[in-house]
């Protein structure tokens, strides 16, 4: 069937939003490494030509699924206060990164991204983490921290608990409301 432009079969959202809740919760179940274009498909129901129509491989679909879920779990309300609204986000940032599926997709696609220069450039293509801290971040620089750069301050709030997490650690080592006080000197000191 043409869809009138002449590139076949329209995409269905139904089967799009079915691959993209198959693949974190696949990629849960088996790992990475055993992650299936095939697998993908027969989880979310649909033929694996219906996949590859989309995305070109498995680190594509991880990431799209990725992002969207980020989007949402990285997304906080904000009060107004600082502290609480820098906490807030930490403690999204670090259940995101240890209890979400979207974020074992996420961690597992930085890990594949050290040695597949394809899935580096794919993380590289959008800063989830840094998009989410900016909207935390970009009020307090408005206040008068402006001196350091968005993507200096966002990062100085990302990476201690990414770094922490990602290096194997346990999560409940973070104490999100000293990171937030310490970010926030961090900030008034730039």
């Amino acid at each position: 069937m043409v869809d009138g432009s002449g590139r076949g079969r329209p995409r269905s959202e139904s089967a799009r939003v079915a691959v993209l809740h198959a693949v974190d919760d696949l990629l849960v179940e088996v790992g990475y490494a055993a992650l299936t274009m095939k697998g993908i498909a027969e989880r979310a129901g649909v033929g694996r030509q219906t996949v590859y129509r989309w995305w070109s491989n498995k680190a594509e679909v991880l990431y799209e699924a990725s992002v969207i879920d980020a989007l949402q779990e990285l997304s906080v309300v904000r009060t107004g206060k600082p502290r609480e609204d820098v906490k807030a986000y930490l403690d999204a940032l670090v259940g995101f990164l240890t209890r979400s599926h979207a974020g074992a997709a996420y961690r597992a696609l930085v890990g594949e991204a050290q040695h597949d220069a394809d899935v580096a450039t794919l993380l590289a293509s959008r800063d989830i983490l840094g998009e989410s801290a900016a909207r935390v971040v970009e009020p307090l620089r408005a206040g008068g921290g402006d001196t350091l750069p968005l993507d200096q301050a966002t990062a100085l709030l990302i990476g201690p608990p990414f770094f922490h997490v990602l290096s194997g650690r346990s999560a409940d080592g973070i104490d999100t409301g000293r990171l937030a006080e310490q970010f926030l000197r961090g900030l008034e000191a730039a």
